[in-house]
């Protein structure tokens, strides 16, 4: 059997309509009176329950006031339930719906004639308003008793239930019910969803809306004077705060506006509570707090407006209540484009750029700017649409994103066939990107590839094929294999005027990678860690060299031919910088066709320079050793005289730009102001260093740290390198001359090799563990100081230990209490009963053994927290025990018969646990690992914990998530 509701909104001689076709009424029996029993609201078919449930509930509540209302919701109910189960297969469903069906007959000419208005909907509105105004009247204070509150959580109740009631009835009522539809969604504020904040007019008496900081966060976001007027923006009512005008300039959707201008208020008020504020101010208006947004907001934007040599949009009136409002609509405005971006947030450069030009159109919407063109108003290029700035922004870029994963193929494709977040996002690391333009050059079509067009921008096209070839010639290209011409016919229609514009166009042209393609090789190890392996390869062989000399102090080191030959380091040094060089080429390869023709340059100049240094550094050393100019001091200093030759001055040449790099090291305010200059000097020393890249610049760390940093591996390595000297290398030179005298005649393996005639083979066998240890044990030495510094700081900080204070107290303690019942106590007790001379010696014996230590110290805190209570602080009886020896000897025996009892107390219930539980009380876990995590639990409840902050003065968690990356 199938239902369908009465018509609602008709008069009192109205009768039921009837449906026609497979559905039909049932028709209602009238009764003369209703039933004045309340319809089971707890006894429901399982199916139904959740649904239902709170609808026949609150028709018990309200019958005995407004029975036509109780009807109405039992109706519901009905439809409710007969809508889930129209076949009433569940369990319970028909017998359920046919009582339910047999009240509403009863109830239904009775209730109609109860009705205080003409119609269902109006009888729906009047209840409901009675209790929104009872709500509102009574939702606020705070001293309501028991009853009160319980009527209070009723009235929300019923009127919660009513609303969707009547939401339903007006959605499906007659013309006069249809006719106040509008009215009815204009007053359901009162029920606006929200997370924190109940900003709709029926949260106006909630406890949150009172606080002093919430009332000037929601002052500054409802500040709309001075902004233009609504019916620019094709609306007819004026604008509620900030965020509605934002919501109808850009186009941005319903739930974002409302889920951000909630968020802009909790950020302004966790901003203003924070601010250090005397105790006789009023609360502040909210000036600074907004300040110290746009400080974290427009971080990144500002940085990023410099790094390209833009001025930023920010543009602020010198009227101080203007600039307030200038500054709420651009940190509001930067929130709604965050919250509608989407994956778009992982490139916060492009958000940037959104922004930047945004901004720079509400700038121009604020002052009423006139079009130089139009002579009109100018308004925002995607604004006054609805989702206009979903559809026409943030699609657009996404369905790069999306296209450009799709050519992953799940990882199995080429690392440099397809760009991934970053690499989107560095484009707009560029001023390139401002080539994009706004609104931006998109392509109309279906978005799925990239379409011959000039309006079209690189960025948006997502094909990769011909990459290497200008986009006009391309086209010619394709022209000609379409008819067939050669290139002498296609130069002469160019002459005549034979090829069109669509036929010559350049096509789009895939970006692809900008500054790293991954390439996959063992090699890798050696150039990302170039610097460390050139280090310990130039050192090893300054120490082979040493040891050849057999030098056995530094100062033999400045011997002429000595330093000569440890010089010759650095021709090991260019021999591996032009390694480095040609992995760096071969491995950026892949990019070479989206690489920019600066980076091609810089490539090849460092290749060639490698290959200059590598060619001029032998050449010089071949000819110019052992043949120095030499200079006699006048001055009888530990020099003497000092020599150098052609080759030492090209050493010195080749290391200025290493020692530059040492100086910056070792100051870096100067490296970090080189980093974020956008000086042409600086910017061409950068661009020889290090690619010019918009993150990771000016991160230096300060120079106290660079002091620690350098002096722990100054300290490794010196360590290292004499061990390695002393142990590894030294011992070996004796041994490898012998077996270099000795000469091969006779080689047993000569089968296997015939043609060797030394011992190299041997020399390598011996050396080559040595090299294994030596390229391996910097990592021992490095976890060697680090115990040792780390054991240092913890002992310094006195990580893990208790509070030592009151050591003179606890001494005291110990010598006049007596305990007889814990064994460490005990012996404390001994220890101090016998002792004389100093407490700070008594403690110190005491705390050798940490058992007994902290025994004592719980008994001497558990009797201090008795004292604290038995004896207010401040009061008489305070300063009389303080002040009188013999009051402090009577309190001191009291307490000792206190803790007697509760230590007896405590004894029998332990031997009650040892009587009835199997397990022994004295047992403790047999792991060792297990110990040592008790002993530290237990330790850290003796530390001294600083106090939490107040809730109020505690960081926002989301307040950390939304500044710029």
């Amino acid at each position: 059997t199938s239902y369908s509701r009465p018509i609602l909104g008709r008069r009192e001689d109205d009768s039921p309509e009837r449906t026609t076709g497979h559905d039909f009424t049932r028709s209602l029996t009238f009764r003369e009176h209703v039933s004045s029993e309340p319809f089971d609201s707890e006894r429901l078919p399982a199916t139904l329950a959740s649904e239902i449930q709170r609808f026949l509930r609150i028709a018990n509540l309200v019958e005995s006031e407004e029975p036509r209302i109780a009807y109405l919701c039992r109706f519901h109910a009905f439809e409710i339930a007969h809508h889930m189960d129209r076949n009433s297969t569940g369990r319970g469903v028909r017998q359920f719906k046919t009582s339910l069906l047999q009240r509403l007959e009863q109830d239904e000419e009775f209730t109609v004639g109860r009705r205080k208005e003409k119609s269902d909907v109006r009888e729906l509105k009047r209840v409901y308003h009675s209790y929104k105004e009872y709500i509102i009247r009574h939702g606020a204070a705070f001293n309501l008793d028991n009853s009160q509150r319980e009527k209070l959580i009723n009235a929300r109740r019923i009127a919660s239930v009513l609303y969707e009631v009547l939401k339903t009835v007006t959605s499906g009522a007659g013309p006069q019910a249809i006719a106040d539809r509008d009215s009815i969604r204009a007053k359901s504020e009162f029920y606006v969803p929200y997370n924190i904040l109940p900003l709709d007019k029926g949260g106006v008496h909630q406890a949150i809306m009172h606080l002093p900081e919430i009332k000037a966060a929601v002052a500054i976001v409802r500040n709309t004077r001075g902004l233009p007027p609504p019916e620019d923006f094709q609306r007819h009512q004026p604008f509620v705060d900030l965020f509605e005008f934002l919501q109808y300039a850009f186009g941005f959707q319903n739930g974002n506006v409302a889920n951000q201008r909630e968020h802009m208020i909790l950020l302004l008020s966790n901003t203003i509570i924070r601010q250090p504020q005397k105790q006789s101010s009023a609360p502040k208006s909210g000036d600074e707090a907004v300040d110290a947004l746009m400080k974290k907001f427009f971080k990144n934007y500002t940085n990023w407006c410099k790094f390209l040599g833009r001025k930023n949009n920010i543009r602020l009136p010198y009227v101080k209540q203007e600039a307030l409002q200038y500054k709420t609509l651009y940190i509001g405005l930067y929130l709604l484009i965050w919250g509608e971006a989407s994956n778009l947030r992982f490139m916060p450069e492009c958000l940037c750029y959104i922004f930047h030009h945004m901004a720079y159109e509400l700038h121009g919407v604020l002052t009423g700017a006139v079009s130089m063109i139009t002579g009109e108003k100018v308004l925002p290029a995607y604004g006054v649409g609805h989702e206009s700035f979903l559809v026409n922004v943030v699609t657009p870029i996404y369905r790069v994103v999306e296209k450009e994963a799709d050519k992953n193929k799940n990882g199995t494709a080429d690392h440099s066939m397809w760009r991934n977040y970053d690499d989107l996002n560095e484009f707009f690391w560029s001023p390139e990107c401002f080539e994009i333009g706004w609104p931006m050059r998109v392509n109309q079509g279906d978005g799925e590839e990239c379409l011959d067009g000039q309006f079209q921008h690189d960025f948006f096209c997502v094909e990769s094929s011909d990459t290497s070839k200008p986009g006009r010639w391309r086209g010619m290209l394709r022209f000609r294999k379409q008819t067939k011409k050669t290139d002498e016919e296609i130069e002469d229609d160019e002459e005549l005027g034979g090829l069109s514009e669509e036929q010559t166009k350049p096509t789009s042209r895939w970006l692809g990678k900008t500054n790293f393609v991954e390439t996959r090789s063992f090699w890798q190890i050696f150039r990302s860690f170039d610097r460390m392996w050139s280090f310990f390869v130039m050192s090893l062989q300054a120490l082979i060299i040493m040891a050849c000399h057999d030098v056995g102090s530094p100062l033999q080191m400045f011997n002429a031919d000595i330093f000569e030959d440890v010089m010759s380091i650095f021709i090991t040094s260019a021999i591996l910088k032009l390694i480095k060089g040609i992995l760096d080429i071969i491995f950026k390869w892949k990019a070479r066709n989206t690489m920019p023709i600066n980076e091609k340059k810089k490539q090849m100049v460092k290749l060639g320079f490698a290959a200059m240094w590598t060619i001029i550094l032998p050449v010089l050393y071949a000819h110019s050793r052992r043949k120095y100019m030499c200079y006699f001091t006048d001055y009888k200093t530990w020099l003497g005289e000092w020599c150098f030759s052609p080759y030492m001055v090209a050493v010195t040449i080749y290391l200025t730009g290493s020692a530059i790099e040492l100086v910056l090291f070792f100051v870096p305010a100067i490296s970090k102001y080189i980093e974020t200059s956008n000086h042409r000097i600086f910017k061409t020393l950068l661009w020889w260093g290090q690619p010019r890249l918009y993150v990771g610049r000016g991160v230096q760390e300060t120079q106290v740290s660079q002091f620690k940093y350098t002096f722990f591996w100054i300290l490794v390595l010196l360590t290292k390198f004499a061990f390695s000297y002393a142990f590894e290398i030294k011992p070996l030179i004796e041994p490898t001359r012998l077996i270099m005298k000795v000469g091969v005649r006779n080689y047993e393996w000569h089968e296997i090799f015939p043609s060797v005639k030394s011992n190299a083979a041997a020399i390598v066998a011996v050396w080559a563990p040595i090299m294994v240890v030596y390229f391996m044990d910097t990592q021992i030495w490095y976890s060697v100081y680090c115990t040792i510094f780390g054991g240092l700081y913890g002992v310094l900080h006195h990580l893990g230990e208790g509070s030592d204070g009151q050591k003179n107290s606890m001494a005291k303690f110990v010598l006049g209490t007596r305990f007889d019942d814990d064994a460490d106590v005990i012996r404390a007790l001994s220890i101090a009963k016998d002792y004389v001379g100093k407490d700070e010696v008594l403690y110190r014996r005491i705390r050798k053994d940490e058992y007994m230590y902290y025994a004592v110290k719980e008994c001497y805190e558990s009797l201090k927290y008795i004292l604290q209570i038995l004896v207010v602080e401040g009061s008489e009886e305070q300063l009389q025990v303080e002040k009188s020896e013999e009051l402090h000897g009577k309190l001191v025996k009291a307490l000792q018969d206190i803790f007697e009892l509760v230590t007896n107390d405590m004894m029998i219930q332990r031997f009650l646990l040892l009587l009835t539980v199997k397990d022994s009380a004295m047992d403790i876990p047999e792991n060792l690992e297990a110990r040592r995590r008790i002993s530290f639990f237990a330790t850290s409840l003796f530390m001294d914990m600083p106090d939490a902050p107040k809730v109020r003065n505690m960081m926002s968690f989301r307040f950390a998530f939304t500044t710029l990356p």
